[in-house]
């Protein structure tokens, strides 16, 4: 969302303003005497053995242990110490002043809260985890000046202890000789760095291992892994064995028995085990549900525990998870006891809670758009999580809203609009195949039906109906598949107006609108994202689609585009096309509190058979708030077409078959919940032929040429839930100018008003772009 208003330029340097004046409040002035302010502490890494970059990673790593952390700064300014102290005395100071020191100020980190000695036994303790045994620190004070003082720790790691070799125990026991033949997959191998961490990670997969060939109550804790560093040459030696004093429970394999299922289960129900009398059975499980709330059918694609298997953990996730996954149940839980009837077996119980599956919810929504559009919309939902007693979701949505011009060239064009949608999902792949992948994630088939009138005043309504039938399954927690089996849109325009048809007139691009629509066919998205793995320092997102409509019907009918009739279903030609789009985002990582952003957007429409154009609702824009902020949405392309030489009272979208667009983003977390963003923006629209009324706009060899560029700089307000986005941006390379005068940096003026209310750009939105 966007607004161009000369305020909202003047809202935004004031708060930059701001910011500058709270870093230079002096941030020693309110200390006491004798009190110095806590500047940080440096490393120095003393070793011969070591190269250049290993030793800044191993500084880098080690500074994070240190303790306190100093006063966060900015461009070498501490504005949290700066919103404190301008607070003033704590015992004479107004709520406002309370407040502002308490969530948004920082109070002074001391120099005499550095603890030396204790932050030299962290430093040496966390290089002997990794191999360094002979590890010396020293500790200084480093006085920056006479009001500030910082820490400085000088460390002689000397040389890294490697493994020389890993012995693991050999014996008749069934669990010791069970490790032992899984030794081949250990990762402690003899000549890596000796690593604590590793090991114990090491004793986790063991127990992983162990735990999936029906060892329920074995533990880490059970394995011992010795380590010999006597060995000599800076080696160690590694010995893997069952700890002597493990549990007798412990070495024991089980099978699973009964297998219980408490639908109805209360946390508070102590007396649980009196409902077993009006348990049922199912298959293989004992089913307590008095009322009759679910289906038993459910338990068939989630439990995957089996009476007379050897106990699995995978299995055991995996059910928990898929349980979890069906958004049925508030609570699930689930508990293991030893069969006392026959040894060696696990009876399990799985306690469900079922959360309230009616919801109603009513949002009011106030918006501004790029286009200089503010409105206001009114969502009501109601959904039933458990519709026909299978952990069927169904869902209904009306929904209505109005968007009102007030200025610019579309003043009085509003947009009003107003629809219905209801989708059903069932949690399992309804095909004449059974499909359903070992994850922790149900398959799902969805049917959604609905209906939108949208009403621009002075111009035409739209009625557009849409139905679609598909599946969506996640492969992981990384991959996600969509494949709508058939998606149908029919869109019938009514009411036109003289005026717009007097516009429309000889204009492809605005009579395309006028006429009636039908789309349908397969569409497949995939999606592979990695970026909730926050401790990667790269992470990634790609989402990659392919849409087809009317390709068999079009065969099966012999559409053809040179022929002087296009094949009509009931009277309405059908689109015929194929439309493919990529979105690659890279995230890297570059400090606790910083990161580089990157983004490249494509995708291309080819209009063939029954259509000589792509359906305009399936064609390509650029512009706004989560494009080239630089430009207003709907108003760049497509190449090097000039929206402003259209002769008309409004201002039509601009769009195109195909689109090139990539986005760079530096991110900064500045204090608390603000932080700040630094942009370049670039890329366009084109169509694969000539359009008439829209000149420079097909895709030729230079259509590098035509990229639009623009920068800025951005505040965004995070609470976690809810970003609040403000960026300001402005064009320095427009594609409709002259060839030779495209770039426009020469031009630029922030001093110049005049300018600046014609080409910056102020951006209001919700989240983040990418």
């Amino acid at each position: 969302m966007r607004v161009n208003k000369s305020k909202s330029i003047k809202y935004f340097i004031a708060v930059g303003s701001m910011v500058l004046m709270l870093g230079s409040c002096g941030s020693t002035r309110h200390l006491k005497e004798g009190e110095f302010l806590y500047t940080g502490g440096t490393i120095e890494i003393d070793s011969d053995s070591l190269s250049k970059s290993q030793k800044k990673e191993m500084a880098e790593g080690l500074a994070d242990l240190l303790r306190p952390i100093p006063n966060g700064k900015i461009l070498g300014m501490r504005p949290k110490l700066g919103l404190y102290n301008m607070a003033g005395d704590p015992d004479k100071s107004s709520k406002f002043r309370n407040w502002m020191r308490k969530k948004l100020g920082e109070p002074p980190v001391l120099f005499e809260d550095v603890d030396l000695d204790y932050n030299s036994a962290i430093l040496s303790n966390r290089l002997e985890n990794v191999g360094f045994f002979n590890v010396e620190v020293e500790s200084d004070t480093l006085e920056v000046t006479d009001k500030k003082k910082g820490a400085r720790y000088k460390v002689t790691p000397g040389i890294q202890y490697k493994i020389n070799e890993v012995t693991f125990l050999n014996d008749s026991t069934p669990l010791q000789q069970l490790i032992y033949d899984a030794k081949r997959w250990s990762k402690l191998r003899e000549g890596k760095p000796y690593n604590l961490d590793q090991i114990k990670d090491e004793r986790v997969r063991f127990d992983n291992y162990v735990k999936n060939k029906g060892y329920y109550y074995f533990s880490p804790n059970n394995l011992l892994i010795q380590v010999d560093s006597s060995v000599g040459n800076h080696k160690v030696d590694l010995f893997v064995k069952v700890k002597d004093d493990t549990p007798k429970p412990a070495l024991k394999s089980y099978t699973i028995d009964k297998i219980y299922v408490f639908a109805d289960y209360e946390i508070s129900d102590s007396e649980y085990l009196s409902k077993l009398d009006s348990a049922y059975q199912h298959k293989d499980l004992t089913i307590v549900d008095p009322t009759g709330k679910f289906k038993p059918t459910i338990y068939d694609r989630t439990i995957y525990l089996e009476k007379g298997e050897t106990y699995n953990r995978n299995d055991h996730n995996l059910s928990l998870n898929r349980l979890v996954n069906l958004g049925v149940f508030k609570f699930v839980k689930n508990s293991f006891e030893i069969s006392d009837s026959i040894n060696n077996k696990l009876d399990a119980y799985y306690f469900l809670t079922p959360d309230n599956p009616k919801a109603i919810r009513l949002e009011l929504l106030g918006k501004t758009n790029s286009a200089s559009y503010n409105g206001a919309e009114l969502n009501l939902n109601w959904s039933n999580k458990n519709f026909f007693r299978g952990a069927e979701l169904f869902s209904v949505s009306t929904y209505g809203g109005a968007d009102f011009q007030s200025s610019s060239k579309n003043n009085g064009y509003n947009v009003y609009k107003a629809g219905i949608e209801a989708s059903l999902t069932w949690p399992k792949l309804i095909a004449p195949i059974d499909f359903n992948p070992s994850t922790g994630f149900v398959p799902k088939t969805r049917a959604t039906v609905g209906y939108e009138f949208l009403q621009r005043s002075k111009l035409y309504s739209l009625n557009s109906f849409k139905a679609s039938w598909g599946y969506l399954w996640k492969q992981s927690s990384t991959i996600e598949h969509q494949f709508n089996v058939l998606e149908t849109n029919y869109v019938s325009p009514n009411n036109v107006t003289d005026l717009y048809r007097e516009y429309a007139a000889g204009n492809p691009s605005l009579e395309r609108i006028l006429d009636k629509q039908l789309i349908f066919g397969p569409t497949y998205t995939f999606t592979y994202t990695n970026t909730m793995k926050q401790y990667k320092k790269n992470t990634f997102y790609y989402r990659g689609s392919l849409d087809f409509s009317g390709n068999i019907t079009g065969l099966l009918m012999g559409a053809d585009v040179d022929s002087d009739k296009e094949k009509t279903i009931l009277g309405v030609p059908f689109s015929q096309y194929v439309k493919t789009e990529h979105d690659f985002r890279h995230y890297l990582k570059l400090g606790k509190n910083s990161q580089f952003v990157s983004r490249i957007h494509a995708g291309v429409g080819v209009a063939y058979g029954n259509s000589k154009n792509m359906p305009y609702t399936k064609q390509f824009y650029v512009g706004g708030s989560n494009s080239i902020r630089a430009f207003r949405a709907r108003t760049l392309g497509p190449g090097s077409f000039d929206p402003h030489t259209i002769d008309s009272k409004f201002i039509p979208d601009q769009s195109g078959d195909m689109i090139i667009e990539m986005n760079f983003e530096y991110r900064k977390k500045l204090f608390s919940i603000l932080h700040g963003a630094l942009f370049v923006d670039a890329g366009n629209i084109w169509n694969l032929n000539d359009v008439s009324d829209r000149p420079g706009g097909k895709i030729g060899s230079d259509f590098y040429k035509e990229f639009a560029i623009g920068a800025g700089a951005g505040l965004r307000f995070d609470i976690t839930f809810l970003v609040v986005r403000f960026d300001f941006a402005f064009p320095l390379r427009i594609p409709y100018n002259q060839s030779g005068e495209r770039w426009v940096i020469d031009d630029i003026r922030f001093g110049d008003k005049q300018w600046r209310k014609d080409n910056l750009m102020f951006n209001f939105a919700i989240g983040y772009p990418f």
